[in-house]
């Protein structure tokens, strides 16, 4: 792993938590129904999360020589609340899957710092994943 290829992986994390926040804030204004204030509430909340994310990511970025990314990934618009869920669970389960991966290779980069605080991300999305999970479980179709 050389320094330019951790740049690159670290800079498409930042783009991910970029879209997140986008995702959560967007999907918060569109959601509906008798459930609005709490899904609304639920989905915002995480959005600080995905700032601090982000900030850590942009910051290494720059400290490993690197421009840190401004784009964010492209964000789905699903139609429903229940859509919604099912797509911020996809994007968490591959944040726990991408940070698991980057992680170790933060690692066999010799940054173990990085790889720690990577694997504290892994706790944080897996966290935001199982949340939303318990709630689609009841969710009505």
């Amino acid at each position: 792993m050389t320094r330019e290829e951790l740049i690159k992986r670290l800079n498409e994390d930042l783009a991910d938590e970029f879209g997140a926040i986008i995702q959560y804030t967007v999907y918060a204004a569109r959601a509906t129904g008798p459930y609005r204030p709490q899904l609304s509430q639920f989905l915002l909340a995480e959005v600080a999360d995905e700032l601090m994310h982000a900030q850590f990511l942009a910051n290494k970025i720059a400290s490993l020589g690197g421009e840190p990314t401004t784009a964010p990934r492209p964000v789905s618009l699903p139609e429903g609340n229940r859509a919604m869920l099912e797509a911020v669970a996809a994007a968490e389960r591959r944040a726990v899957q991408g940070y698991t991966t980057r992680a170790r290779e933060a690692e066999a980069y010799g940054d173990k710092g990085l790889a720690v605080q990577l694997e504290d991300f892994v706790r944080d999305e897996s966290n935001h994943l199982e949340e939303t999970e318990r709630i689609l479980l009841d969710w009505p179709t």
